[in-house]
């Protein structure tokens, strides 16, 4: 048992959280849209490709000038960062579940700031892309993807688009687990940062056009 100090500290910090996160969720809307935007991954698992797509929503923050605004929200068990883009609001997201369980984190974020399937982004992982290629998919099947069929299946819906981010494919079927799951190599790292800027450009100048058009969403 902690000492009862400790326990109310730890009280006090994790209400303090929740009520700031609360906050985010409770703020009036803003004039514009908003989007969520989920980088699919393994939280503890920085810098290998299966991660990929929250590299990506690093990037994208950093480019917000929101890279020191992550906090955690235990509702979704997720870091979550909020953004301005002209008039509309990202909703960033980095699930802290296991890739086979994103959907979750997805799911109950959409849920709390009143999203609809077709403005939730998934950033992902693309085996069947050599690294460095790019492709944005509007909704559809998860093609195998794991992470994006957590997804499919919590939000009961295919309408997300998809950032496919390109990692490339192993020469053998059974070194997939080892490929997703390893780190770029040197040589891969090189590429990254490239590779980074351009998702992040694809990534906002689609949002900013569909910020032009219909309202999405409740």
């Amino acid at each position: 048992m902690a000492p009862p100090g400790l326990l109310r500290s730890w009280l006090g910090q994790s209400r303090a959280m929740s009520l700031a996160m609360s906050r985010c969720v409770l703020e009036p809307r803003p004039p514009g849209k908003r989007w969520l935007v989920a980088g699919l991954g393994n939280p503890g698992l920085p810098g290998t490709r299966h991660s990929v797509g929250m590299a990506v929503l690093g990037q994208l923050a950093r480019r917000l000038g929101v890279a020191e605004s992550w906090a955690r929200d235990p509702r979704c068990a997720a870091d979550l960062a909020l953004a301005p883009l002209g008039d509309a609001q990202l909703v960033l997201l980095r699930p802290r579940r296991l890739m086979n369980s994103n959907g979750r984190s997805v799911a109950r974020a959409a849920e709390l700031f009143g999203l609809t399937a077709d403005a939730v982004y998934l950033v992902h992982d693309e085996l069947d892309k050599p690294l460095g290629k790019l492709a944005l998919k509007l909704g559809g099947s998860a093609r195998g993807h794991n992470g994006v069929c957590s997804c499919i299946s919590c939000l009961n819906s295919s309408a997300m688009p998809r950032l496919r981010v390109g990692i490339g494919r192993p020469a053998t079927a059974d070194a997939v687990q080892a490929h997703v799951l390893g780190r770029f190599s040197p040589a891969e790292q090189e590429l990254l940062p490239l590779l980074l800027d351009r998702a992040t450009d694809l990534l906002l100048d689609h949002i900013r056009e569909r910020s032009q058009g219909p309202a999405v969403g409740p």
